[in-house]
């Protein structure tokens, strides 16, 4: 594979998944860790994506007050209308953090009168923006990766929580395997909303399906309801309702 080729897919798997692992992309690849790392290097170098150890992060994800692209955008703000619908007054929500649920927070209706729980830094921020809402952080140490409060002070708060939605970004989500992500704090963080929460909504723009990463979020069965951008009868979508899903 040219190096065109390898760089072009490295772009496009972490514009998908917003984090990419060096370990991962030398197997996907077929090359050494240390051909990965000079390819990161150099999109790093061109401005493509921020370099971390280990692996590499999209800047859309990396939230700056100054400025943000979001990939897939009007995707993600489809996704985010359908969201909103779920969410009404007098309701606790739990919010993760990503791209596409900043989307969901611009879409809220100015007169919404709602409490919502985040762990995510630019999440709170945005909320803050949002005249009626009520807005509490679960602080403790933060994930500069993730831009997200992690640890066991964090999982312990969420355990006295009983929410009415738990919505998450989603990195990658399968009819068989469930969510799954990346890293082993965050996937902490996140198994304590879903059980601090009645109902578990996965946002996923369509890329994200039938996706798998290294370690399991939750199960099949704990998800509520999947968003995306496409209309629930797609036969992509088909597997997920088999599971008892429910696909909007």
């Amino acid at each position: 594979m040219l190096k065109k080729e390898r760089q072009a897919f490295i772009i496009q798997q972490i514009n998908i998944h917003n984090k990419v692992l060096s370990s991962d992309l030398s197997v996907q690849l077929n090359v050494s860790e240390d051909t990965v790392r000079r390819d990161l290097q150099e999109l790093s170098e061109e401005g493509k994506l921020i370099k971390v150890h280990g692996g590499a992060l999209s800047k859309s994800f990396h939230f700056t007050l100054e400025t943000n692209t979001i990939y897939s955008q009007p995707e993600k703000r489809s996704i985010a209308y359908k969201a909103v619908q779920m969410i009404h007054d007098g309701m606790l929500v739990l919010l993760s953090g990503g791209t596409t649920i900043r989307e969901l927070v611009k879409a809220l209706p100015p007169e919404l009168n709602a409490t919502f729980i985040t762990v995510s830094v630019p999440i709170a921020l945005a909320l803050l923006e949002h005249p009626n809402s009520e807005v509490i952080f679960l602080g403790n140490k933060i994930s500069k990766n993730a831009q997200m409060s992690v640890g066991a002070e964090v999982v312990q708060r969420l355990s006295g929580i009983r929410a009415d939605l738990c919505i998450l970004g989603t990195n990658s989500i399968d009819a068989n395997q469930g969510i799954t992500d990346l890293e082993w704090e965050i996937i902490e963080v996140k198994r304590a909303m879903v059980k601090a929460s009645y109902k578990t909504v996965s946002l996923a723009i369509a890329e994200k399906l039938n996706t798998v990463q290294r370690l399991q979020v939750c199960k099949p069965e704990e998800i509520d309801v999947l968003i995306t951008e496409l209309e629930p009868s797609d036969p992509i979508l088909r597997a997920y309702h088999d599971k008892g899903i429910i696909v909007l």
